[in-house]
């Protein structure tokens, strides 16, 4: 996963792009009827259930629209809520406040969704060694909040992108002539550059496990649509060699049966690319 610092880059840049998107040259809707020096009180009003996320994302947002806005945070992040709940209230400029209301809703329903879905897998592996984990299978543009909400729900992040782990996929391995080849040039790639990075590579059957361990330095292998039998034979055949992760159509149904097998991971992209959006709403206070 990327540093606190890219964390921290990232975040602002969602936040810059996101009110430049909304706002433009003005919410010409509010500078229409809404004085400049009104001021006004809202609050964070929970129309759903589930696992409360991006409540300090939200923090982010109103502070980069207006930094004299008050916030009172009923709620924090990683909670369960229910109908009626209310997560926080903010006082300040009335401007400032219809300003930063639709970022914060965006971002905070999808970021609540995915920490929902999250929770439910992390619950239904309970018990076991095995760690969730997300894809990168994410929204184009604000994949650092669809991970920070997996966090939020008790799951573990996978690589952040492509520049911060080696994963040799299928493709890799076919393009590059086999799996031997592929680990090797990899490893010849990263002496070359000077990079610390850790190489993972995908098993389609026993037989490329087989292979995969007959070469040193890799970190962990990928054990992508194996049926339960074959998982587990692949824990075993793996053993204390490396870390092991399965992936592969693996839902609800299926999770605790995958976990079972003794995998250290599952791996799973219906946690950021298949949700459905909490229903939040920011209501004026009278």
């Amino acid at each position: 996963m990327i540093t606190q610092e890219q964390f921290d880059t990232e975040v602002k840049m969602i936040i810059s792009n996101a009110i430049r998107e909304d706002v433009g040259d003005g919410d010409h809707s509010s500078l229409a009827c809404i004085p400049e020096n009104a001021r006004g009180k809202a609050k964070l009003l929970v129309k759903d259930k589930g696992i409360i996320g991006g409540v300090n994302f939200a923090k982010k947002v109103f502070a980069y629209v207006d930094k004299n806005l008050k916030l009172d945070v009923r709620i924090e992040d990683g909670t369960e809520v229910t109908y009626g709940d209310i997560v926080m209230y903010v006082e300040g400029s009335s401007q400032s406040i219809l300003k930063a209301e639709r970022t914060v809703l965006n971002a905070m329903q999808r970021m609540s969704a995915i920490a929902t879905k999250t929770r439910m897998f992390v619950d239904l592996v309970e018990g076991t060694k095995t760690k969730i984990l997300d894809t990168r299978k994410t929204t184009p543009g604000i994949r650092v909040l669809e991970k920070w909400a997996v966090k939020i729900g008790g799951g573990e992040n996978h690589r952040f992108a492509l520049y911060d782990m080696i994963m040799l996929k299928d493709n890799h391995i076919d393009f590059a002539g086999g799996i031997t080849k592929a680990i090797t040039m990899a490893k010849e790639y990263l002496t070359e550059t000077g990079r610390d990075l850790q190489i993972m590579v995908e098993a389609r059957d026993l037989s490329e496990v087989e292979e995969i361990l007959q070469s040193e330095g890799v970190y962990r292998i990928l054990i992508d649509n194996f049926d339960y039998e074959d998982t587990r034979k692949a824990v075993k055949l793996i053993g204390n060699k490396c870390l092991t992760e399965s992936s592969g159509n693996i839902n609800e149904a299926t999770i605790r049966h995958y976990a079972e097998c003794g995998v250290n991971f599952i791996s799973c992209g219906a946690l950021t690319h298949s949700v459905h959006n909490m229903d939040l709403s920011l209501k004026a206070m009278k």
